[in-house]
């Protein structure tokens, strides 16, 4: 895949997903799991190419079986692997999840003594392809720990098309809210724009009212403001408007990918260029089809299927 046809790069946190094949049941009580690809910025990459955009992920796994799965994985989805590198001691991170539908989700990270997209590097990007892609989307979970942190600050730096930092909040992740807010508004100021919940605009603002906190993040220097407000909807602001689109009815059960495909089809309107209202709908429809299943990467959404529920059909 020649590095000028990128649309989408994304960078940092990748994980093998065991989900619980035993619904409304606490850790100790699960029987089986159900392995899945994993990690935000990863399930945006396998989201944006599940809507035919030749995507790319830049990540580091262990010299383990998981870290050869994850890559077998991404291949399969059809994700470039070129930036997925191996860390020679540090283990492919493992996530399990309690499922207690509709609004609990409990997770435990495996990510000690440190994970390998924590490990990634400045001097190891390519600034070249981060330059040419149409777009490249960085997350707040790998500001927490450097090298990481660097190099997420070069790559929103270096790239040239649309620059999206997703918020992505990960409080076990941080010594203190204080500290992720001064580096969330650090890589705010380097974006054109900046996606969160209602909760991780809170902790970069310091204010729960989400058309204040847009503004204040709008002050630091992007031009769109997108806040995902859960089965209310998602608003988006610029400097002369505020957009609303309401949620999407849907029986929830695993709510975990959500956001993540949320993500990767505000990636594709985004390079489609469409008006804020569309793309929002685009967002929610793709969002709730996510929150309908079980798994993250496996269960990202096709156009047609996000069209069908933009459209009215029922989830």
């Amino acid at each position: 895949m020649p590095t000028r046809d990128l649309d989408v790069i994304t960078l940092g946190r990748v994980s093998v997903d065991l989900y619980p094949e035993q619904v409304g049941v606490p850790l100790a009580e699960v029987r089986s799991f159900a392995k899945s690809l994993g990690g935000s910025p990863t399930n945006v990459a396998v989201g944006a190419s599940r809507l035919g955009r030749r995507a790319a992920v830049i990540t580091k796994v262990g010299d383990d079986g998981f870290g050869v799965y994850v890559r077998r994985a991404l291949e399969g989805f059809g994700v470039d692997t070129r930036w997925v590198g191996v860390h020679a001691t540090l283990r492919t991170p493992l996530v399990f999840c309690e499922i207690f539908p509709p609004d609990r989700f409990p997770l435990l990270f495996y990510r000690q003594p440190k994970a390998p997209d924590l490990e990634l590097r400045a001097d190891e990007l390519d600034r070249d392809a981060l330059s040419r892609a149409r777009l490249v989307w960085t997350t707040g979970s790998a500001l927490s720990e450097e090298p990481s942190r660097s190099a997420t600050l070069a790559a929103l730096a270096a790239a040239r098309g649309i620059r999206v930092h997703d918020l992505d909040h990960r409080p076990t992740f941080w010594p203190s809210v204080r500290a992720a807010r001064d580096l969330a508004r650090e890589a705010v100021r380097l974006a054109t724009v900046v996606v969160g919940n209602t909760e991780e605009v809170e902790m970069a603002t310091g204010t729960a009212d989400p058309a204040l906190g847009a503004a204040r993040l709008l002050e630091l220097g992007p031009e769109v403001i997108v806040v995902k407000r859960g089965d209310e909807g998602a608003s988006a602001f610029d400097r002369e408007r505020r957009v609303d689109a309401p949620g999407v009815r849907v029986d929830v059960l695993c709510a975990l990918g959500a956001g993540d495909a949320f993500g990767a089809a505000l990636c594709h309107a985004l390079l489609e260029g469409w008006e804020l209202e569309r793309t929002l709908r685009f967002a929610n429809a793709a969002g709730a089809i996510v929150a309908s299943r079980l798994a993250c990467a496996d269960a990202m959404p096709t156009i047609g299927e996000i069209e069908l529920v933009v459209g009215g059909a029922r989830v």
